[in-house]
């Protein structure tokens, strides 16, 4: 399933992934690879990467990978982050789509 918000629009909004990925972010599989390659290097284990996968679908584990890259520094724990961002997905509660208009409105208001 692909997400309901526009790829364009995620990599607008979460710039910093463009220092991991060699290229240009242009379709859901390289933004894909491109948070496999992140996850590590942020501390995020593989089990709470594939249980989000799982529960959200890649493409939105994917969204929710850059945009928390995008606040690293803010986030204490990013693998107990995104276990409780999953929780939520898993229960029907959690959309990536204002994780991403809460960033743009952050770089707009900066």
């Amino acid at each position: 399933q692909i997400p309901k918000i526009p790829l364009h629009l995620v990599t607008a909004s979460c710039p910093s992934i463009a220092t991991y990925y060699q290229g240009p972010i242009r379709h859901w599989h390289q933004l894909y690879d491109a948070a496999c390659h992140v996850r590590p290097a942020m501390g995020i284990s593989p089990s709470a990467w594939e249980e989000a996968q799982r529960c959200m679908g890649p493409e939105q584990a994917s969204i929710v990978i850059v945009a928390m890259l995008e606040r690293f520094a803010e986030i204490r724990s990013p693998g107990g982050y995104l276990r409780a961002l999953t929780a939520k997905a898993a229960a029907g509660e959690f959309s990536c789509g204002p994780m991403v208009m809460a960033l743009i409105g952050r770089r707009s208001a900066a």
